[in-house]
């Protein structure tokens, strides 16, 4: 199966574009010459930020838990372009607490985002991509805590591994039929952006859940890279045709290693050191 896309005068697809991760994938799909689709559920933002890049854009706002909204967001993709290189199912949220506090209407938005709108994406472009037949590829962002779960992240880390389990089911799938569309699993470490901005599920009053969220934004701030290096690694990444794109290796390789012998020896999960 091959995995090379074309970049220049090619179209790329990204959810969740107008902020963090999303807005610097768009930054560098532009500066490769990417005609560039982007959705979010900030439209007024979303515009905003379209306006600062130098290619041609066109922003569709949307609500990529709604299937009606990702299968519009693919028509008028389709009717723009006639057809899509390079898909970044990236829209997510975050919701922390303790989870028996969280409520239900926050975990249930965590999994309608994160994982039905990876899902959403995929049933509105894989058909149209398998159709058109042409070299394609889908990056499904998940994260290191799609590896390695937290306490206090419930919904995030759930949802998560189910995003590293759906996209290799659909790496899988594709390769059986010989589709020459690629796909890669992102999972990204502390890049600097707004997903703890607003992040308390209903338990803000806690004092736990107040000093796990203001330690993550200290690490975001310290440990984080901006999106735009965050960019530059994942599409060195997508030319070379990795499935796994792990671009801060530093932060997952040797935890997912302790993470496996703990596993195997069947000792009981050890707090993360934050």
């Amino acid at each position: 199966m091959t995995t090379s896309i074309r970049f220049d005068g090619g179209t790329a697809v990204i959810t969740g574009a107008a902020s963090g991760i999303g807005s610097g994938l768009a930054r560098h799909a532009a500066g490769l010459g990417m005609r560039l689709v982007l959705a979010d559920l900030d439209a007024a933002r979303l515009d905003a930020f379209a306006a600062t890049l130098d290619t041609e854009v066109l922003c569709v706002p949307t609500d990529v838990s709604r299937p009606e909204a990702v299968e519009a967001l693919a028509q008028a993709a389709w009717q723009r372009f006639d057809g899509v290189d390079l898909l970044f199912n990236n829209a997510g949220v975050m919701a922390t607490g303790f989870s028996w506090e969280i409520s239900p209407e926050r975990f249930e938005r965590s999994f309608a985002v994160n994982v039905h709108g990876v899902l959403n994406g995929m049933r509105s472009f894989v058909p149209r991509m398998l159709e058109r037949n042409v070299p394609a590829r889908i990056v499904n962002t998940a994260s290191i805590g799609g590896f390695l779960p937290s306490p206090l992240m419930a919904p995030y880390s759930a949802t998560k591994f189910a995003v590293v389990a759906l996209t290799e089911s659909l790496h899988g799938e594709l390769k059986m039929l010989g589709a020459p569309i690629g796909v890669s699993l992102l999972a990204p470490g502390p890049v600097q952006s707004s997903i703890f901005d607003d992040p308390f599920g209903g338990a803000h009053d806690r004092a736990e859940v107040r000093g796990f969220v203001d330690t993550m934004r200290k690490m975001l701030s310290a440990n984080g890279i901006t999106p735009d290096q965050f960019a530059e690694r994942v599409f060195e990444g997508i030319r070379e045709g990795c499935y796994w794109l792990l671009p801060q290796p530093e932060m997952i390789d040797q935890a997912l290693q302790f993470r496996t012998r703990e596993i195997l020896a069947r000792r009981d999960p050890e707090l993360p050191a934050y």
